[in-house]
């Protein structure tokens, strides 16, 4: 079995998909095999790099959304895949602008993308077009908004300080701070 090659893997998706022009993430921080391809293409892509047998992806192991603000496209849709006979990872990246926030599903390539992409649904706002059951997976039905979006409100309580709170007691200064105690431990 030898190493999945890079190179070899833009050649095998260009031959098999003339008009796609996947582009090869690079960078120190980039670890693992990455491609961006076209949203519209995406389950094309994957269902090939599942069947054909030099790659066998047969594994989505996650999939989850990412927003870039301010960036534009804002966000992407990352695809963790993983083949168990050649010990192999590859990621595929979708960029997805903020006015159109649409991408195929995959569930028909991989059944546990369907859960995936709730997710991302539910926290991110990316539809999967396509997906057999969209909606919320972790968040009540009722919740208004995208809580991962980076220009969600927080909303959050803050928290009681005596500086905050004018009806909290103050401390006594008779109050001695606490010193840590000495244990023995049976090493010793």
């Amino acid at each position: 079995m030898t190493a999945l090659v890079p190179e070899r893997v833009e050649e095998r998706l260009r031959e098999r998909f003339p008009g796609l022009s996947p582009r090869r993430q690079t960078g120190p921080a980039v670890r693992d095999l990455t491609f961006y391809v076209p949203g519209d293409r995406i389950a094309e892509v994957c269902a090939f790099l599942r069947d054909d047998p030099e790659f066998d992806f047969a594994m989505l192991s996650w999939l989850g959304g990412v927003d870039h603000l301010p960036r534009d496209p804002r966000f992407e849709v990352v695809y963790s895949l993983l083949s168990l006979s050649r010990n192999a990872r590859l990621h595929l990246k979708v960029q997805v602008s903020d006015q159109n926030t649409r991408v195929p599903t995959v569930t028909g390539v991989w059944p546990t993308a369907n859960w995936h992409e709730r997710e991302a649904f539910d926290f991110y706002g990316i539809e999967f077009t396509g997906h057999p059951d969209l909606t919320r997976i972790l968040l009540p039905e009722d919740w208004v908004g995208w809580p991962l979006r980076k220009d969600s409100p927080l909303g959050y309580e803050e928290v009681a300080f005596t500086h905050n709170t004018p009806h909290r007691a103050k401390p006594t200064p008779e109050l001695k701070k606490l010193a840590p105690k000495k244990v023995k431990l049976r090493a010793q």
